[in-house]
């Protein structure tokens, strides 16, 4: 299938048949979808949690309105962001000066840029800021997935602070959003897709 026909036939599969497996060479090509993804200043403010283990699945499903989404997909990437920015910054400049500080103070005043812009905004802006390109994120897993041929379904119904204390996260790193994956079950209903108009979407000047 072309791209656009793979987005076409992508639906929010709510039940997954629990004996098909998503082999690991596609999750890695779907994590690495979400490593490719644009950010705003390259530095990727998120956190991905690949959750496979069915115990964990389980209890996660009731941390989620009892969605059976959780319980039943293959895995559940568990999409965080990320408010350690200034710690980020500094990391993203060792990475891209190689270590040299010759090269990275030729960078200087990007750096100093991109520490005033962070630390310019509070920590609910950081927060939403972060927030925004975990989404990013999950667009480009979204797509992956389609263009794989497998069913996922993007869910924001979830108690994050339990969450996050069952998966045992860090301070600095708060799930936003899910993304379960796997195979769709027979069971489950596949919907007409609907879709608002393009004169509703878009316009030209």
């Amino acid at each position: 299938m072309s791209f656009i026909k793979n987005l076409s036939w992508r639906y929010a599969t709510k039940i997954f048949d629990s004996n098909k497996k998503v082999e690991s060479d596609h999750v890695e090509k779907i994590l690495e979808a979400v490593r490719l993804a644009p950010t705003s200043f390259g530095l990727q403010p998120f956190h991905v949690t690949v959750v496979e283990n069915q115990e964990l699945k389980d209890k996660l499903q009731g941390f989620s309105w009892n969605q059976p989404q959780i319980g039943t997909s293959s895995q559940v990437l568990v999409f965080s962001y990320r408010t350690d920015v200034l710690a980020r910054i500094n990391t993203y400049f060792e990475m891209i000066s190689g270590g040299n500080e010759e090269v990275r103070k030729g960078m200087e005043g990007y750096e100093t840029m991109m520490k005033n812009f962070a630390e310019s905004m509070s920590e609910e802006k950081i927060a939403s800021w972060a927030a925004r390109q975990a989404y990013i994120a999950l667009g480009f897993a979204l797509a992956s997935c389609a263009e794989l041929e497998i069913d996922s379904c993007p869910m924001e119904g979830f108690d994050a602070a339990a969450y996050k204390e069952a998966l045992a996260l860090p301070e600095n790193i708060t799930p936003v959003v899910l993304l379960p994956i796997g195979y769709r079950s027979e069971s489950d209903t596949v919907r007409a897709k609907v879709r608002f108009p393009e004169t509703d979407l878009f316009s030209n000047k």
